[in-house]
């Protein structure tokens, strides 16, 4: 990003560039004044609430807030207008954007989903080939989307046999408990809600349990960000990987921050923790090498990508090595 007329002193130290150098509204300022990142409500993404309520960041010499979103299909375009510095996405949308010439990458993995994304729909749909006909809602170019299209090619369906709605994933509870909606794909806690409040009359059909590894949680920032502010990047994944020990070690507490922030209770949060899988930080390099099983991007990067170009959102399917930057995960490890 352009520092201006001052650009040339910015090789001083990174403090004293975002304090000195830059512009009024630059990357560097945000940095300087608050990190921003931005996500959706999750509870894979528990470890940051974890690390924003308690501050876990601060020894890091960083001031980092999340920024929520209700659409995760906003997720990309914030990151690229620099409304925020980084962003919690799918790795099915990093594949998309940097498809369409995007520069972002994948810095760090954070969970793979469990069964927490659901397709779910009323007791009379036994299963997926029960969609025929049907109207489902879901949010388009989301990871929901990709969860559906992959559900009905292994049932030998297309999207042209369904009626697509499109709506948002806390639309979908609200949709479906008034009864003007059969099937709705969203994820936790909107999953629960809908099968607790429906007394029985929703149940789920299909989850990421069906396909593991598919929908892979993931840290993005742009390679512009990454090239200016290393540190932060670094210290962002430090303070992620406290928040997850801090889960481990005080499962209790934990379990009452993550519940404010989905509006749940605690008994809540343990159990939809069960849909997740939060990736250890010894295990987060198997993510970024080439493997057999979903869990490596190489592989499921060519599941999404073909899913992508038969469905028409891509063009061409981008190299693996294009979307992902093992660096900070490997520094994290030693």
């Amino acid at each position: 990003m352009p520092f201006g007329l001052k650009k040339a002193l910015c090789s001083l130290s990174i403090v004293s560039a975002l304090v000195a150098c830059a512009l009024p509204g630059s990357p560097a300022v945000q940095a300087a004044e608050s990190l921003k990142i931005g996500t959706v409500v999750w509870i894979g993404y528990g470890p940051f609430y974890v690390a924003e309520a308690l501050d876990l960041y601060k020894k890091y010499g960083l001031s980092v807030k999340l920024q929520y979103f209700t659409d995760p299909g906003l997720l990309p375009a914030a990151l690229t207008s620099h409304s925020v510095n980084g962003v919690m996405l799918t790795y099915d949308q990093v594949v998309g954007s940097v498809a369409k010439g995007l520069s972002e990458k994948v810095v760090m993995p954070i969970d793979f989903s469990a069964g927490a994304d659901a397709i779910v729909a009323s007791g009379d749909i036994k299963s997926v080939a029960d969609f025929k006909g049907k109207k489902i809602a879901f949010n388009p170019l989301s990871p929901s989307d990709f969860l559906l299209s992959y559900a009905l090619q292994t049932s030998g369906l297309s999207d042209k046999d369904i009626h697509s709605v499109n709506m948002t994933p806390e639309g979908i509870p609200g949709a479906m408990l008034s009864g003007s909606l059969p099937v709705g794909v969203t994820y936790e806690p909107n999953v629960s809600q809908i099968v607790n409040s429906g007394k029985g009359k929703f149940h789920v059909v299909y989850s990421s349990r069906n396909a593991p590894g598919l929908i892979a949680d993931v840290l993005v920032f742009d390679d512009s960000f990454i090239d200016a502010h290393p540190a932060e990047v670094k210290g962002i994944l430090q303070a992620y990987a406290d928040g997850l020990a801090y889960m481990k070690s005080h499962p209790d507490d934990a379990n009452k921050i993550i519940a404010k922030v989905l509006g749940v209770t605690p008994a809540d949060v343990k159990a939809q923790l069960t849909g997740v899988y939060n990736i250890p930080v010894a295990e987060m390099p198997q993510s970024f090498v080439k493997g057999p099983t979903t869990r490596s991007y190489y592989t499921s990067g060519a599941v999404i990508g073909n899913l992508l170009l038969k469905k028409g959102q891509i063009s061409a399917l981008p190299p693996t090595e294009k979307t992902i930057d093992a660096q900070f995960v490997n520094q994290l490890v030693r």
